[in-house]
């Protein structure tokens, strides 16, 4: 099966490829080098060759040409001393990409790979995943090149002091709402918080999500994307009479994502056995130790490595890609963008592999996304598999704007409810539109539609 399956007329279906061509051959000619956009911007768009087929409004109205260009992108210096006096210079970036349906919402990363390509990918992606979510928010990114690993508090704050010193201008609680995302918690959700509060001289809660419990944070926030990640791909697994029950699963990453994507499966009955960082992965053919990941990566900062010294039947292998060899029957990739390639793909078709949920933000290449729907691999694409934190930075929001606080259990409620509104509605497009059972094209049709016609009702804006 591929992404593009349709039952439209052959006639409607060529007008409508050569139109969707067009806008992507557009999108590389005017963002040169910025191939995570262009993949993103790909992927979405041959999802929508039945519907731009079905539906010739929204290639009158040039609405791919108005989606695909962001309505405003900021970029800044962001100098900081570090704790030997020297002066550093960073970058950062804010991408405002589409506020039909509501003020722009999206995480900030610090990390050495963030670029104007990488920001607006996430923007994009962003748009369609929280319009997913069915709460009225817009799509937004932002971040920096710096890297928080080995620095010190103090260095972060300072950092993150001067980050916040411009990017105040541009966000509000009604207007654009930051979020965390890779190489962004709780420390420097804190920090920014507290230098926009200084400079503003108002305590605005609404102006950032992530924030600690203390001072207008939510409950279920911190679990909230890997908790959903897992509801999805569950309701995935009951569509054919599967569960996590004795499943063994395979988990990317070890941060916040992948930490409770892992606590999720195993409250579900599944073996999680394996989960990595940058540096390579481990292997515990016992069942992953949760207790010692959340010691090691929240509280101690340490490189997952660290695990095998206190697990001794568990086994480190420097390097990523190796952890898709390893046999599973669900996996979750939580760890950065395109982590699997048509090779690792074809390793976890091999070991048996009967699900995947996108718990990061794009983790498999196009080749790899064709190839788990060629073989009929239940596959939860990201904007609808990771989209439980911005859900729930949705409602921490709501509960700051009411200046009140629901309990763990409220929240965990309605993400589960969320989760599983978002799977019918990606199986309602697909099935509509001809790809039934393809949950990419579902996500992407479910998300475009909600999106182009608040921008067809608020005119050419």
């Amino acid at each position: 099966m591929s992404i593009l399956t349709t039952d439209t007329t052959a006639l409607d279906q060529l007008t409508a490829t050569e139109y969707v061509h067009s806008v992507y051959e557009s999108v590389v000619a005017r963002n040169p080098q910025e191939f995570e956009f262009h993949q993103a911007v790909k992927e979405f768009l041959d999802s929508l060759v039945p519907v731009i087929a079905a539906h010739p409004k929204y290639r009158e109205n040039s609405l791919l040409e108005q989606l695909v260009e962001p309505e405003r992108i900021i970029t800044f210096r962001v100098p900081w001393v570090d704790d030997q006096g020297k002066v550093q210079v960073n970058r950062g970036f804010r991408v405002q990409f589409n506020s039909a349906l509501g003020p722009y919402k999206g995480g900030l990363r610090f990390h050495p790979s963030v670029y104007s390509g990488i920001i607006k990918f996430l923007g994009f992606e962003q748009i369609f995943k929280n319009a997913l979510t069915g709460l009225p928010i817009g799509g937004g990114k932002g971040g920096s090149d710096f890297d928080p690993k080995g620095k010190s508090d103090l260095e972060v704050m300072r950092f993150t002091q001067s980050f916040m010193t411009e990017l105040y201008k541009y966000i509000g609680s009604d207007s654009d709402v930051p979020a965390g995302d890779i190489g962004v918690g709780a420390r420097e959700i804190g920090y920014m918080f507290g230098q926009y509060k200084r400079i503003r001289s108002s305590h605005e809660s609404g102006v950032l999500t992530g924030k600690g419990l203390q001072y207008g944070g939510s409950l279920a926030r911190k679990e909230a994307t890997g908790f959903g990640c897992v509801y999805f791909v569950n309701e995935m697994l009951k569509s054919k009479g599967l569960s996590f029950k004795d499943s063994t699963v395979v988990v990317s990453g070890s941060g916040n994502v992948s930490i409770y994507a892992i606590q999720k499966a195993q409250e579900l009955g599944a073996k999680v056995v394996a989960c990595s960082d940058s540096g390579g992965y481990i292997y515990d053919p016992e069942g992953i130790n949760l207790e010692t990941v959340k010691r090691l990566k929240e509280v101690e900062r340490l490189r997952i490595s660290e695990y095998v010294k206190e697990h001794p039947q568990a086994v480190y292998t420097e390097g990523c890609e190796g952890i898709w060899s390893i046999a599973c029957d669900i996996a979750l990739p939580c760890a950065t963008q395109n982590e699997i390639d048509e090779h690792s793909a074809a390793m976890l078709i091999k070991g048996g592999v009967k699900a995947i949920g996108e718990g990061a933000n794009m983790p498999s290449t196009l080749a790899a996304i064709e190839l788990f729907l060629e073989q009929d691999v239940l596959f939860g694409p990201a904007k609808a598999a990771n989209a439980g934190g911005v859900a729930v930075s949705a409602l921490e929001m709501s509960q700051n704007s009411m200046r009140l606080s629901w309990s763990f259990e409220e929240v965990d409620a309605k993400l589960h409810e969320i989760m599983q509104n978002i799977y019918t509605s990606c199986v309602q497009a697909a099935d509509e539109y001809g790809c039934t059972g393809n949950l990419v094209a579902g996500a992407n049709i479910a998300g475009f539609i909600k999106v182009a016609d608040a921008m067809l009702a608020q005119g050419v804006v």
